[in-house]
């Protein structure tokens, strides 16, 4: 069964920084690539970052690039989300994610397994 598991989530002002991680059990991890998404109230899951099996390409939403960095170890199981110069409108729940396939998706349509969420919440 596979699992993921989101942590790194909080409460920071704007302009500070956030690393949320994403440990993963259960299939091979550095079979398939990985994915964050968002989501804030009232508001539909929306594409943060991706980056593929090898962690040698990732694609980002423009709200976010250039702030924010995806990477992965593939040693450990686990997928990071640097986030920096956060900015009040990031505030939502952040969700990993993983895909049918090895390579970059951008759509949730495309992703088979979520975490749970973890809370990010940015004071202005």
């Amino acid at each position: 069964q596979v699992q993921l598991v989101e942590s790194g989530g909080g409460l920071v002002q704007a302009g500070g920084s956030l690393r949320l991680s994403c440990a993963a059990s259960g299939r091979t991890f550095s079979s398939y690539a990985m994915g964050w998404f968002r989501q804030a109230p009232g508001k539909e899951r929306e594409f943060v970052a991706a980056i593929n099996w090898s962690g040698g390409a990732s694609s980002y939403a423009d709200s976010v690039k250039g702030r924010f960095t995806i990477s992965r170890d593939n040693a450990k199981n686990t997928v990071y989300l640097q986030m920096n110069r956060l900015k009040p409108e990031d505030t939502a729940v952040y969700y990993c994610a993983s895909p049918t396939g090895q390579f970059l998706a951008t759509r949730p349509t495309q992703y088979v397994y979520w975490g749970q969420g973890t809370q990010v919440t940015v004071s202005s």
